[in-house]
């Protein structure tokens, strides 16, 4: 949940041309701009909180002029066996303006649905061990310090 490298995956259905917004793409202070559905809706997040292995708060904004602050938390509890956990993400936005409202009328439904697909995604790369492909900074391998 700490590596926003991953986040495409099992998102890309609905976070569109994803991009990292530092090198290091781990943990707090890591930052990640996104198209929502393919229109004009950018939204950004960044990692705030991360209590290792239980809860990751991210903070970020988007909408019209950046004027709607967004939040996800992400937390994990212990599952029915000792090789897995059950995970929550929860999401919400909180428009600063009456027309930032107007315009989110109807985007709450979608998310939900989003994200509940998001979840079953990551719960089969999990379980199945795949690898998947990590977004990267572009021009980020030629710099030394990051290269190894």
């Amino acid at each position: 949940m700490t590596d926003l490298s991953l986040r495409p995956a099992f998102t890309d259905h609905f976070a569109e041309e994803y991009r990292l917004e530092r090198l290091d793409p781990r943990g707090v202070g890591a930052a990640a701009r996104f198209r929502l559905y393919g229109r004009g809706r950018w939204m950004d997040t960044a990692i705030e909180e991360a209590e290792r292995p239980h809860l990751v708060r991210e903070h970020g904004r988007g909408g019209r002029e950046n004027l709607v602050d967004a939040f996800t938390v992400w937390e994990l509890a212990e599952g029915a066996s000792a090789q897995g956990c059950e995970a929550t993400v929860t999401f919400w936005t909180e428009p600063q303006t009456l027309i930032g409202r107007l315009r989110e009328r109807g985007l709450h439904r979608r998310l939900r649905r989003d994200w509940k697909r998001a979840l079953v995604r990551l719960r089969d790369i999990a379980e199945e061990g795949r690898t998947v492909e990590r977004v990267t900074v572009g021009g980020g391998e030629r710099l030394p310090a990051f290269a190894r």
